[in-house]
């Protein structure tokens, strides 16, 4: 059994730097993926209202037999509950679907600026997480705009800030800037949802380590400093992405997984999301 370590966030809290996300996935699905990589040494599940099955992650995790501060559970508002009262609405039907008594991260899933709400909806976080709901609160697909703005009208700092991260879009600028600001980066799509991976360079990496062109990518978040979230249903699969801590890239490693930057993405530009 693996265990990945911790990153802490900027409010005493911290959170396991693999976890397991369960996007297009069932609930069926969610409680059967969940157990299998509880029994591998993840204890970070990634969720949102979106992905409709937190009845499935609620279920996992209380049946798991495993305390329950031991596992961090996250979960996300979309743009369509934006706003102070709907965003409360929606995060208290979020822990009744997950039947679960708080949740370790809260979201907001993007910032949908045509609707201009990110802002007040944020304020229903930060009192989501003084009530004691959300252990810690942070953003999703926000650019460093929408970022700058959050802390010029709340002076509040997202402790996370999940983002389409791969080898094809690496996001430096916006790496850095969390980083200054102590914003933990997260990779959603960590994988470019699999397209990444067939190609010679991570497959010459793969080689050179013996180990899986996945398994390259997601250390290479790991050394990043990426809290990493990839998604599969296989218990193979599930087993390989977290078992990444016995290797490390070098530069020339690294450098060549640099050589795959293109900017493309998997999913929309941020801002184009309304």
């Amino acid at each position: 059994m693996t265990t990945a370590p911790s990153i802490p966030l900027n409010d005493g809290h911290s959170i396991p730097q693999v976890g397991l996300g369960v996007y297009k996935v069932t609930d069926a699905e969610a409680v059967e993926a969940i157990a299998a990589a509880f029994a591998c040494g993840y204890r970070h599940i990634d969720t949102a209202t979106l992905y409709d099955n937190e009845v499935g992650v609620g279920e996992a995790v209380n049946r798991s037999g495993i305390a329950r501060s031991e596992i961090f559970v996250t979960t996300k508002v979309f743009q369509d509950r934006h706003g102070y009262d709907e965003a409360r609405r929606s995060f208290d039907e979020s822990l009744e679907r997950l039947k679960l008594d708080y949740v370790d991260l809260f979201l907001i899933h993007w910032p949908a600026p045509k609707q201009n709400l990110y802002v007040e909806t944020w304020r229903a976080l930060e009192k989501i997480q003084a009530d004691g709901l959300a252990r810690s609160i942070g953003v999703s697909n926000f650019h460093t705009h929408h970022l700058d703005r959050l802390a010029a009208e709340t002076g509040v700092v997202p402790s996370v800030n999940q983002v389409e991260l791969h080898p094809w879009l690496p996001q430096a600028e916006l790496r850095a800037y969390n980083d200054a600001h102590g914003i933990v980066t997260e990779a959603w799509s960590p994988l470019a949802r699999g397209r990444v991976l067939g190609t010679p360079v991570l497959d010459a990496v793969a080689a050179k380590h013996g180990i899986s062109p996945a398994q390259v990518v997601i250390r290479w978040h790991v050394q990043l400093g990426n809290a990493v979230i990839p998604k599969s249903i296989t218990p193979s699969r599930i087993a390989s992405n977290i078992d990444v801590f016995d290797v490390t890239l070098d530069e020339e490693d690294l450098a060549l997984i640099a050589s795959l930057e293109t900017g493309e993405r998997t999913g929309r530009d941020p801002d184009d999301v309304g």
